[in-house]
């Protein structure tokens, strides 16, 4: 029961945090949807639960495949860098689903963390640059 109200109210946070969030704030909750959304996999192939572990990894899929329509591909080539790189990040959760493989979904938790850092420093810049009165 505790749980079930836990999850409510965590839903209800995260439903709160997306109405209020800027267009910078929608693409670090998905990074972060993503890398969660990897861990709890892990934690699914570890206890043998492979329908809990099918969908977490397929929301995961999902979330990248959301980081990659983001893509503003007219920007040139770090956009189109980065659209390979989530089509291979799509397919190494693939993979990974089907052959149990936390390996494969490590390599992706890495390479998510390492381009949110670099989307969060983007941010704090952006936050340092601005100026006072706004």
């Amino acid at each position: 029961m505790y749980n079930l109200g836990a999850q409510k109210y965590q839903s209800l946070d995260v439903e709160t945090g997306i109405m209020d969030a800027d267009p910078h704030r929608l693409i670090q909750l998905l990074f972060e949807g993503a890398l969660a959304r990897i861990a709890r996999a892990k934690g699914h192939i570890e206890r043998g639960e492979i329908e809990q572990r099918n969908n977490t990894i397929n929301s995961a899929i999902s979330i990248i495949g959301g980081l990659k329509d983001s893509l503003n591909l007219d920007a040139g080539e770090l956009a189109l860098n980065l659209e390979r790189l989530y089509d291979y990040m799509e397919n190494r959760l693939f993979e990974a689903n089907i052959r149990n493989d936390l390996a494969g979904l490590d390599e992706v938790a890495r390479l998510l963390a390492e381009i949110k850092s670099g989307w969060d420093g983007i941010r704090e810049e952006a936050l340092q640059q601005k100026p006072s009165g706004e």
